[in-house]
């Protein structure tokens, strides 16, 4: 070999090593950057976060599969129940002291009071049209506001029918 090419594989080898080192070195910063990421802090979106990245189904197979999709399927409908406003009661009473009285009771809005002339006159329209208009919202001609779900989103409309119907009883 000529002294040029040993010059030169030596300072190849130089280049070499160094973009090594380089490499080493940032593959070590990552590492300890990694470890600089503080964790979730909030609470609401760690939950989002599992809920995105849960399975989407689940596979059961034979008798203790049936068994234990009957256990999830009653799972899912309690955690659904649990979920729902005022613990997913169907008690028109219980809903209606705990959201509709605000409003009922005073006025507010135009809102009708529960007696033969307030609500009473509005089941000429039919229950179904007051359910539409307790479950999507409503604005009356003369300016009365209602507004959709009572205001909690969090009701189910089988929740609002029969807060309705209990409204409806109570007004007679």
């Amino acid at each position: 070999m000529r002294n040029y090419d040993l010059e030169f594989l030596k300072r190849f080898s130089m280049v070499i090593g160094l973009l090594l080192l380089v490499t080493v070195g940032l593959a070590i910063g990552a590492f300890f950057l990694s470890k600089a990421i503080p964790p979730e802090v909030s609470p609401v979106a760690a939950r989002q976060t599992q809920a995105r990245i849960a399975p989407v189904g689940a596979v059961y197979a034979g008798s203790t599969g049936a068994a234990a999709q009957a256990a999830a399927a009653a799972a899912a409908a309690a955690a659904q129940a649990a979920q729902g406003a005022y613990g997913g009661t169907l008690d028109g009473k219980t809903i209606y002291d705990q959201l509709c009285t605000a409003c009922h009771t005073t006025g507010v809005g135009l809102a009708p009071m529960l007696t033969p002339a307030g609500l009473g006159a509005r089941l000429s329209k039919g229950k179904d049209t007051l359910y539409k208009h307790a479950i999507e919202g409503f604005t009356g001609p003369d300016g009365g506001v209602m507004p959709p779900k009572g205001g909690n989103p969090g009701l189910s409309e089988e929740q609002i029918r029969a807060t309705v119907d209990w409204m409806l009883e109570q007004s007679k």
